[in-house]
C-alpha cells in the first residue's frame, strides 16, 4: 500500500513514469512521442531502456562521454506536468522538451528548429499552480545551450514567443466539426508568436516553481501561413540540437564549479580561453 498523495509503485518507483532514483539523468530530454525516445537516444555512444508504461517510455545513456535520459511525455499539458513532477521527484535537474510544433510566422518553414525563449500559458495546467500573472519562460542557461547547439551543428532556427494550447484543433484555430474556424493563427502573429504547441508552458512554469532548469526546442512539421504539413520534417535535426545541448550544458555546469560561481555566464568561457 502507498499514499494516495504521493503515489508510487509497490517498488518504490513513481506511479506514471515507473522510474525510481538513480534510474534517470539528471540531464532529461523530453519528447511528445514514445517512438522519439528511441530516434533520440539512437544518437547516443549506448542506452537502455529503463521503463515502458502508457505514454512513458524512457531511455538512459551516454552522449559523447556524458550522462543523458530521454522520457517521452506524450501529448498535452496534463502529461507533461506529471513528467515534470514525477521526473523531480526522482532528482533529474534539467528537462529539455524535444518536440514538433506548428509554425505561424512568415519565413518559418517546414524542418526549421523554434527554440522557445518563453511561453503563452493557455495549458491550463500551470495554473493549478499559479496564477496567470506568474511567466513562462526558458531557464537562460539551457537557452544559450540550445542556441549555440543549433550554430554548432548549422540547422536553420529561430528564437521566440510559443503559444502552449490545451487543443490542437480549436485551440490552435484549425476548423472542426465541433466548431467553425477561430482567427487564432492571426491574432498571434501580429503579437510576434513564432508557433503553437502543447507543452512549453506548463514545462517552464512547473521547472521555475521547483527551481530547476527547462528549454525546449521543437521540429516544425506544419506551416500554418501556407497550410504546408511535412510529418517527422526537422525531426533528428532537433534531436542532435538537444543531445548537443546537454553536452554543452555538462561542460559549462562543470566550469561553474570549477571556478566556484553560482551560476554560468559567458565571462566564464573569456576567462577559460586568456
Amino acid at each position: 500500500m502507498t499514499l494516495a498523495d504521493r503515489p508510487t509503485t509497490r517498488q518504490g518507483a513513481q506511479y506514471h513514469i515507473r522510474c525510481s532514483c538513480g534510474e534517470l539523468a539528471s540531464y532529461l530530454l523530453v519528447p511528445g512521442d514514445p517512438d522519439r525516445v528511441s530516434k533520440i537516444s539512437s544518437l547516443w555512444d549506448e542506452r537502455r531502456e529503463v521503463a515502458r508504461h502508457r505514454e512513458f517510455l524512457s531511455h538512459t545513456g551516454t552522449y559523447k562521454g556524458h550522462p543523458v535520459s530521454a522520457l517521452s511525455s506524450g501529448i498535452g499539458p496534463a502529461a507533461m506536468a506529471i513528467v515534470v513532477n514525477e521526473a523531480y521527484n526522482i532528482g533529474v535537474k534539467t528537462l529539455i522538451r524535444v518536440g514538433s510544433t506548428g509554425a505561424i510566422r512568415e519565413g518559418i518553414h517546414c524542418g526549421d528548429l523554434v527554440i522557445s525563449n518563453a511561453a503563452m500559458r493557455l495549458d491550463g495546467a500551470s495554473l493549478s499552480y499559479v496564477g496567470p500573472e506568474f511567466p513562462a519562460f526558458a531557464s537562460y542557461d539551457v537557452l544559450q545551450a540550445l542556441i549555440e547547439a543549433a550554430e554548432t551543428l548549422k540547422v536553420p532556427y529561430h528564437v521566440g514567443v510559443t503559444v502552449t494550447t490545451s487543443d490542437f484543433y480549436a485551440g490552435q484555430g484549425r476548423p472542426t466539426s465541433a466548431s467553425g474556424p477561430v482567427e487564432l493563427v492571426e491574432r498571434f502573429r501580429r503579437l510576434g508568436v513564432l508557433n503553437f504547441e502543447m507543452e512549453c508552458a506548463t514545462l517552464f512554469v512547473l521547472s521555475a516553481l521547483l527551481n530547476i532548469r527547462a528549454g525546449a526546442v521543437c521540429a516544425v512539421y506544419a506551416d500554418r501561413i501556407h497550410n504546408v504539413f511535412e510529418e517527422g520534417a526537422g525531426e533528428m535535426a532537433a534531436a542532435q540540437v538537444a543531445c548537443e545541448a546537454v553536452k554543452i550544458l555538462n561542460e559549462w555546469d562543470e566550469l561553474v564549479r570549477e571556478k566556484g560561481r553560482a551560476r554560468f555566464y559567458p565571462g566564464l568561457l573569456r576567462n577559460l580561453n586568456s
